[in-house]
């Protein structure tokens, strides 16, 4: 409901991944290319790892939307990991619209018969998994063996692992030293600087369609107070300035006040003490009923209205 009192188009700090809201910086760039690049160049194995929460599914679904646009290119996107290593063969296989019956000698010769029968046509053809970090040793191990198919000059399977910092350890165990030195291209994306956020913050509302100096409603003391209790993680940025917008909105405040920050991330319980959020529960930073009541009424008149009959084509 902020978005029509702030004059937006959209939400901008929505927390599902979406590729339009990418703010790019030089660690998402580098990220990025390297994805591409080892794909590209058929290189085998590509490594992208993070901390929660810094984007690293969002730079995964742009790098997709990137293979959309290339008609040889087809990949499958696997992210549940919980699975042996049958059940995670088939899962690819069902990616790439093959038979998935059968048993695991049979799936593999199927895969096998794919992959050459592209690389034949020169086409790409790439496994993209995510919380990599989730694989057993034992599935890692069966996606190096996956490698293995090759002619002089390519891979016929590209291999993205993405996933936290617990796939570089994984990666590091001596069961996995194989694997390891079969990594072309590794990229980390790291938590936002103040700069970033300030930028992060700025970029969303104006891709949101936001109409007036986004500075009036995140104040540079308001973005401290945000990197501060956020650590400059994205997700945590999008959950905090979330609940500040509706906080500030039922107060009917054109800006987002520190003191709303504070007390919106303290309800988040983001690493703050038992004392301040007893504290912050006696502040005057009170929400105004009255116009609470008001938005609810107007919020209950709009459910109330006609829906348009669809139009088809």
């Amino acid at each position: 409901m902020y978005k029509d009192f702030y004059k937006l188009q959209r939400y901008p700090f929505e927390l599902t991944p979406d590729p339009s809201f990418l703010f790019a910086t030089t660690k998402h760039k580098k990220a990025l290319i390297a994805l591409y690049e080892g794909v590209q160049r058929h290189k085998g194995f590509v490594v992208l790892t993070g901390e929660v929460g810094t984007g690293k599914t969002l730079l995964l679904r742009c790098f997709m939307q990137l293979f959309k646009r290339n008609h040889d290119v087809e990949y499958a996107y696997v992210f549940h990991n919980s699975l042996s290593p049958t059940e995670f063969l088939q899962n690819v296989l069902c990616d790439f619209r093959l038979s998935t019956t059968g048993s695991k000698g049979e799936l593999l010769r199927e895969l096998t018969n794919y992959l050459i029968g592209r690389a034949q046509k020169k086409l790409t053809t790439c496994l993209v998994v995510d919380e990599a970090h989730q694989l057993s040793t034992e599935i890692l191990e069966e996606l190096r063996l996956l490698t293995n198919l090759e002619t002089a000059e390519r891979k016929l399977l590209q291999i993205l692992l993405v996933g936290q910092p617990e796939l570089d350890e994984k990666l590091d165990s001596t069961e996995l030293r194989q694997l390891k030195q079969r990594i072309a291209f590794r990229a980390q994306l790291a938590p936002l600087d103040l700069n970033e956020t300030k930028g992060y913050i700025e970029y969303r509302l104006q891709h949101a369609g936001v109409t007036s100096d986004t500075s009036n409603i995140f104040p540079d003391p308001t973005i401290t107070a945000i990197y501060r209790h956020t650590n400059g993680i994205p997700r945590l940025i999008n959950a905090v300035c979330e609940n500040a917008l509706i906080s500030a909105c039922s107060k009917q405040h054109s800006s987002v006040t520190p003191e709303i920050i504070e007390r919106v991330s303290a309800e988040l319980r983001l690493g703050v003490s038992l004392e301040s959020r007893a504290d912050s529960s006696n502040s005057d930073d009170e929400i105004d009923y009255k116009s609470a009541a008001k938005i609810m009424l107007e919020l209950y008149a709009a459910l109330q209205k006609p829906r348009p009959i669809p139009q088809f084509l």
